[in-house]
C-alpha cells in the first residue's frame, strides 16, 4: 500500500460499531430476521482483480476502511474484529485500534506454521461463536491467500452451517447512507449530468445538424477523454463542490451511446462501431467519486412521430411516479406495481414491453443485488438509501418509420435518487439533466421543410402575431362614463346585502359592548412608575463632597447642591436643562417636570400624586461658562438617552420570546437553499437556506446568521409566484414580532430572484442557424419555462411547511389573487394590493402590508366623488384600539372591483367625497363603545355619504353656487382633513380636469337660457366685452 493511504478512525469507529448494534439487535429483536442466527461472519478478500469490479467482499472494505485491502481477511463477532493481512498493510490497520469494538490485526509474514496458526485462531473463534457463520456466497476472491483460506476453512466446514450474509450487509451497511457517503453520491450524480447534458447533448446535436458520420464508439471514447478535462468540469452550469477534485472520477457505466434500432439496455452494455442514426437515441453513463456510484440515461428522440412522444410521456410518467412514491416504508413491490399501473391505465399495451427489473440499490456497488427493483422484491425502503431508478420500454414497432433503421426501437431513461421520510419525495440527484418530452426532442426536419416551401408557411397566420389586444380596448373614453359601466342588477343587490351586514354589525356591537366598557376620554390611562437614583447614601458619587452639580450617568441621576446638601434628582423628573449669559456670570436652568405643563398630546405625563407641591425649575450661577454649558449638555444627552430607551423598551413590548427550535438530527432536515430573507440581516446580503425542523423554521447562512420561527407563532403563510414579477416568495406572517438583529419584525419573507439563475442565454441546444426573432422567442419560453420550475419548487416547499405544522398549530398555504388586485399607496410607494383568501396583502415592497378580514370591523372609501382620479381606502378594525389603515390613492377605475370583493367576503363598507379624521373618531368610539352603538354606531358614515349624494343632485340641478360658497367649501374641507400631504396630494386639482357632464350643445342651450332670464343677450354680452 503506498503511504499516503489515510483511514478515518472516526468514520471506520462509528460504522463499526453501527454494524455490530444493527447486528445485536437483529438477535434481540427480530429473532435472527435478518442475520440468520449467524454468531461470525466472513470477509475474504483474495488478489487484486485485473478489471475491477464491486461485490459484497470488497465493498465491506471501501465501507469500512475507505481503500481495498487485498489477501486479507475479516471475520467479525458480536465482540471484536479480527483481521488477517501482511505486515504492510498491518501498519495502516494498527491505529484503528482502542474504538469501542476491539480490533485483533493478525499478520502474516514468510513462516507457513506463524501463518497457519492465524487461520487457526479465526477458525476457532468462529466456532466459539455459535454453530452458524455468514459468508458472501457470491465472492469472487481467488489467489493463493483465498484458496489457503479455503481449505483451512473446509476442516471445520462439517461442524459449522454457512449463511448467505449478502442482505444483512446491506441493509445493516450499504443501503443507508450518511451524509459523508450521500455528498460524494451528490458529486458524482452532478458530474454525470454535467457530462450528459452540456457535452453529450451538444456534441450530439452538432453531428445530427452537420449530418456528419461518427460511429458510438467514437463518440463514447471523447466523452471518456473528457474525464481528464478539469477546464470543463470547473465551468460545469451545475456547480461541483470546491474541493472537487475530477481525477478521483472513474467510470461504471458506460458511457454507452445506442441508435438505428440496435438497443442494449442492460448495464453491461458498451458502445458499437454503428454510425450514429437520426432517429431514437440513448444515451447514458454511470460515474464512481470517491468510491462512491451515480448513474445516468436519457433517451433522445430526433424528428419524432406521434406515437413514440405518445409511448415517451407513459415512460416519463413512470419514473416521475417512482420517484414522487419511493418513500420510507415503502415495499419495492409495491413500488414496482404503481408504475405498472401507470402504464395500464395510460397504454396497456406497453406492459409487454415494460421491462421486469427497472433499477436496483446503488451506492458503492453500482447495482445492489439485494435491491433490485421488482415485482417480487419484499424489501422495503427506508429513509437514507439510494437507488438507481431505469424504466424502460424495449422492442417497440414504430408505425411510421422513416427508413429500415427506424422500424424498431425502445426507451430508457435512468436516474439516482435519494429516498426521504413518509412525508416527503425522495430527492433526485440527476435532475439537471431534463427529462421532459420539450428538452429530450430535437426537430431537424420542419427547418428543411420551412426553406423548401416558403409559400406554404405564409399560408398559415399566426393568431398571435398582429393580433389586437382586445382586453385593453374600452368603450369609452372618459374615466366617469367608465365607472358607470355597470351592471344595475348586481348594483341593487350588492346595496341590499351591505344593508344586512351593516345591521349585523350595529347589532354586534350592542351586544358585544356593555355601558362599563370603554377608556375615559378615549385614551388608556398611563400608570406612574417609581424611579429612584440611591438605595443607601455611599453610593453617592464622591465629587458631591464639594458641593458641586454632579452628572451621575450610570445612576440616570443629577445631584445638585442645594443649601449646602447634595440632592438627586432622577433624570426623570427633569424636562429640560438651558444655559444663559449675562454679564460675567452664566446661569443653569433646570426645569423639571410638574403638573399642567404639557400642552396638547405632552400632557399625558402621570404623577403619584398630583395635588402635591412641585418645584419648576433652580436656577444656578456661575463664573465659570464652559462648565455651565457642558453641563448643560451633559443634561440634555442624559434626558434624550432616558427618552430613548423608553421608546425603545415601549416598542419592544410585544416583542415575544419564543420557545427552542427542536433541530432535526436523525437525518437532514427538508430545505429551500439559495433564497435571500426580508428583513435583511446585518450586514452584505447573502443567500442562504430555509430548513424545516419538528417545531418550526430555520433560515441560515453561511456567516452563522440565525431566524428561527416556530409554527406556534405562524400567523399566516403565503406564496407568492413570479408571473409578473422579478421574485418569487414565501411570506410568513406572524402572531407575535421576533427580534431579527436589532430590529422587532412581525413579517418574514424568503424569496429568490427569478432571473438569477444560471442558463444558457446562447440559445437552445437544438438551435442551427437561427436569428432574430425566433431565438428571442426561444428565449422567452426558455424564461418561461425557468420561471414555472421556481414557481414550482416555492411552492411545494411552503406545502411540506404546512404538512410539517402539527395539528393545534395548522395553517394553511394562501396564494394571492392578482387578477382581483388593485394599486394603492399603503406606506411610501404605490403598489398592488392583492387580496388571499383570509387577508388583504402586498408582499413584494418593504414595509409589508398584512390585513387578517376576519379582524377588520369595516371599511369606509374616502374621496369618492364626481370626477376625482382617486380614492382612498381606509380599514378601520374590530380592536379598536389599533389605529385604523389607510390605503391612498387607488384608481377611481378599481372602485366597482373593490366594492365587489368586499361585498364577497361579507365586509361591510361604506363611502363618502372627504377625508375623515379617524384619530378623534377612534378616540369618540374606544371613550365608550357602548354609547358608540347606542347612537347608531358606523351608520353616520352612511348617512354622510347619501347626504352628499343628495347635495350633489341639488346642486347640479340648480347651477347657483357661488364662487365665495365654493371657496369657502374648499377651506372648511381643508380644515377638517388631518392625513399627511402624501394621502392623496395630487387630487384637489383633479376635480375641474376633464369633468364629463352634459355635452358641450346642452351647456350652450342652458347657458342661453339664464342668459334670457337675467336679461341679456348675446349682442349685448358683445358689446360690454368690447368696452
Amino acid at each position: 500500500m503506498a503511504d499516503e493511504v489515510k483511514i478515518d478512525k472516526d468514520a471506520f469507529n462509528t460504522r463499526l460499531s453501527q454494524f455490530i448494534s444493527a447486528w445485536k439487535n437483529d438477535k434481540r429483536q427480530s429473532n435472527d430476521a435478518l442475520f440468520g442466527g449467524a454468531g461470525s461472519i466472513v470477509v475474504l478478500m483474495g488478489k487484486n482483480e485485473e478489471v475491477p469490479t464491486f461485490h459484497k467482499n470488497n465493498t465491506m472494505h471501501f465501507w469500512l476502511l475507505g481503500y481495498e485491502f487485498p489477501a486479507t481477511l475479516m471475520v467479525f463477532t458480536l465482540e471484536a474484529l479480527y483481521i488477517v493481512t501482511t505486515a504492510k498493510k498491518a501498519k495502516h490497520l494498527e491505529p484503528l485500534k482502542g474504538g469501542k469494538i476491539p480490533v485483533e490485526i493478525l499478520v502474516r509474514g514468510k513462516d507457513a506454521e506463524q501463518n497457519a496458526k492465524h487461520f487457526e485462531k479465526c477458525l476457532d473463534v468462529i466456532k466459539g461463536a455459535g454453530k452458524k457463520v455468514g459468508t458472501i456466497p457470491k465472492g469472487t476472491s481467488t489467489g493463493p491467500f483465498a484458496d489457503e483460506w479455503k481449505k483451512s476453512f473446509g476442516e471445520i466446514s462439517k461442524e459449522v452451517e454457512e449463511v448467505d450474509i449478502s442482505l444483512a450487509l446491506s441493509s445493516a451497511a450499504f443501503a443507508i447512507k450518511d451524509e459523508t457517503e450521500l455528498r460524494s453520491m451528490r458529486t458524482a450524480s452532478r458530474a454525470c449530468t454535467g457530462l450528459l447534458s452540456e457535452y453529450f447533448v451538444e456534441e450530439m446535436s452538432s453531428i445530427l445538424d452537420a449530418e456528419k458520420k461518427v460511429t458510438h464508439k467514437e463518440l463514447a471514447d471523447k466523452i471518456d477523454k473528457k474525464l481528464d478535462d478539469t477546464k470543463f468540469f470547473k465551468n460545469l452550469k451545475t456547480k461541483l463542490p470546491p474541493d472537487f477534485d475530477n481525477s478521483q472520477l472513474d467510470f461504471v457505466y458506460g458511457p454507452t451511446i445506442q441508435s438505428g434500432g440496435n438497443y442494449d439496455l442492460k448495464q453491461s452494455a458498451s458502445a458499437d462501431d454503428s454510425n450514429l442514426h437520426a432517429g431514437i437515441i440513448i444515451a447514458g453513463l454511470g460515474l464512481r467519486y470517491k468510491s462512491y456510484c451515480s448513474m445516468v440515461a436519457r433517451t433522445f428522440l430526433v424528428d419524432p412521430n406521434n406515437s413514440q412522444e405518445s409511448n415517451y410521456k407513459v415512460l416519463q410518467s413512470v419514473q416521475e411516479i417512482l420517484i414522487r412514491e419511493a418513500r420510507d416504508g415503502v415495499t419495492i413491490k409495491d413500488l414496482y406495481n404503481k408504475a405498472l399501473g401507470v402504464i395500464k391505465a395510460k397504454r396497456p399495451q406497453l406492459e409487454k414491453h415494460f421491462a421486469k427489473t427497472i433499477g436496483s440499490g446503488i451506492g458503492i456497488e453500482a447495482r445492489d443485488s439485494t435491491l433490485l427493483i421488482n415485482a417480487k422484491n419484499t424489501r422495503a425502503l427506508r429513509d437514507g438509501m439510494t437507488l438507481n431508478f431505469a424504466p424502460s420500454f424495449a422492442d417497440l414497432e414504430n408505425p411510421e418509420p422513416q427508413d429500415k433503421k427506424s422500424k424498431m426501437y425502445s426507451l430508457f431513461v435512468s436516474d439516482t435518487i435519494r429516498v426521504k421520510s413518509r412525508s416527503e419525495d425522495a430527492a433526485n440527484f440527476t435532475k439537471s439533466a431534463p427529462l421532459d418530452l420539450g428538452a429530450i426532442s430535437f426537430y431537424f426536419k420542419e427547418d428543411e421543410e420551412e426553406q423548401t416551401s416558403p409559400q406554404k408557411g405564409k399560408s398559415k397566420k399566426d393568431p398571435k402575431i398582429g393580433a389586437v389586444a382586445s382586453s385593453n380596448v374600452v368603450k369609452t373614453k372618459l374615466r366617469a362614463e367608465r365607472t358607470k359601466q355597470i351592471n344595475e342588477g348586481a348594483e341593487l343587490r350588492r346595496r341590499e346585502h351591505q344593508k344586512e351586514l351593516a345591521q349585523k354589525k350595529q347589532q354586534q356591537g350592542l351586544e358585544l359592548y356593555t355601558e362599563a366598557a370603554g377608556d375615559a376620554n378615549g385614551v388608556t390611562q398611563k400608570k406612574f412608575k417609581k424611579f429612584e437614583s440611591y438605595k443607601r447614601d455611599n453610593q453617592f458619587p464622591s465629587r458631591v463632597a464639594d458641593l458641586v452639580i454632579v452628572v451621575d450617568v450610570k445612576a440616570s441621576t443629577i445631584v445638585l447642591p442645594i443649601m449646602g446638601r447634595p440632592v438627586p434628582f432622577h433624570i426623570n423628573t427633569i424636562k429640560n436643562a438651558s444655559k444663559s449669559d449675562e454679564g460675567e456670570f452664566s446661569y443653569l436652568r433646570i426645569n423639571f417636570l410638574s403638573p399642567g405643563q404639557g400642552v396638547g398630546r405632552k400632557d399625558d405625563q402621570p404623577f403619584e400624586d398630583a395635588n402635591a407641591h412641585f418645584v419648576r425649575s433652580l436656577t444656578f450661577r456661575s463664573t465659570d461658562a464652559d462648565r455651565m454649558q457642558d453641563i448643560a449638555q451633559q443634561i440634555t444627552d442624559l434626558r434624550k438617552n432616558a427618552v430613548r430607551r423608553e421608546q425603545e423598551k415601549k416598542e419592544l413590548e410585544d416583542v415575544v420570546e419564543q420557545d427552542k427550535l427542536q433541530v432535526i438530527r436523525s437525518r437532514k432536515p427538508t430545505n429551500l437553499d439559495n433564497v435571500f430573507v426580508r428583513p435583511g440581516l446585518d450586514g452584505k446580503r447573502i443567500p442562504g437556506e430555509v430548513e424545516i425542523h419538528q417545531n418550526g423554521l430555520r433560515y441560515s447562512d453561511h456567516r452563522g446568521s440565525q431566524i428561527d420561527i416556530l409554527f406556534s407563532n405562524i400567523k399566516h403563510l403565503f406564496f407568492q409566484p413570479c408571473t409578473h414579477e422579478l421574485i418569487v416568495i414565501i411570506h410568513v406572517h406572524l402572531k407575535d414580532p421576533i427580534m431579527i438583529g436589532k430590529k422587532k419584525a412581525k413579517d418574514v419573507q424568503f424569496y429568490r430572484e427569478a432571473t438569477d439563475m444560471a442558463f444558457d442565454e446562447t440559445g437552445n441546444r437544438k438551435r442551427k442557424h437561427r436569428y432574430g426573432d425566433e431565438e428571442e422567442f426561444e428565449q422567452e419560453q426558455e424564461e418561461r419555462r425557468r420561471r414555472t420550475q421556481l414557481d414550482k419548487i416555492f411552492k411545494s416547499f411552503a406545502d411540506k411547511i404546512e404538512l410539517a405544522a402539527p395539528g393545534e398549530d395548522k395553517f394553511g398555504v394562501d396564494v394571492p389573487f392578482r387578477e382581483l388586485g388593485f394599486n394603492g399607496v399603503p406606506n411610501r410607494s404605490n403598489v398592488l394590493c392583492q387580496p388571499t383568501t383570509d387577508c388583504l396583502v402586498q408582499l413584494t415592497e418593504p414595509p409589508f402590508m398584512v390585513l387578517t378580514l376576519d379582524e377588520i370591523e369595516i371599511v369606509h372609501l374616502e374621496h369618492v366623488q364626481f370626477g376625482l382620479k382617486n380614492f382612498d381606502m381606509v380599514c378601520v378594525f374590530k380592536d379598536f384600539h389599533r389605529a385604523p389603515a389607510h390605503i391612498n390613492t387607488v384608481p377611481v377605475e378599481s372602485l366597482e372591483n373593490v366594492k365587489d370583493w368586499l361585498d364577497s367576503v361579507n365586509i361591510a363598507y361604506s363611502e363618502g367625497p372627504l377625508n375623515l379624521n379617524w384619530s378623534t373618531i377612534m378616540k369618540t368610539v374606544v371613550a365608550d363603545p357602548h354609547q358608540f352603538f347606542v347612537d347608531g354606531g358606523w351608520s353616520f358614515l352612511t348617512m354622510e355619504s347619501d347626504d352628499e349624494g343628495e347635495v350633489e343632485e341639488e346642486e347640479e340641478s340648480a347651477f347657483e353656487m357661488s364662487d365665495e360658497e365654493l371657496a369657502a367649501s374648499d377651506e372648511s374641507s381643508e380644515d377638517e382633513s388631518e392625513f399627511d400631504d402624501d394621502a392623496s396630494a395630487d387630487e384637489g386639482d383633479a376635480s375641474d380636469e376633464e369633468s364629463a357632464g352634459e355635452d358641450w350643445d346642452e351647456l350652450e342651450k342652458k347657458a342661453k337660457k339664464k342668459d334670457r332670464e337675467g336679461g341679456l343677450d348675446d349682442e349685448d354680452t358683445g358689446r360690454k366685452k368690447k368696452r
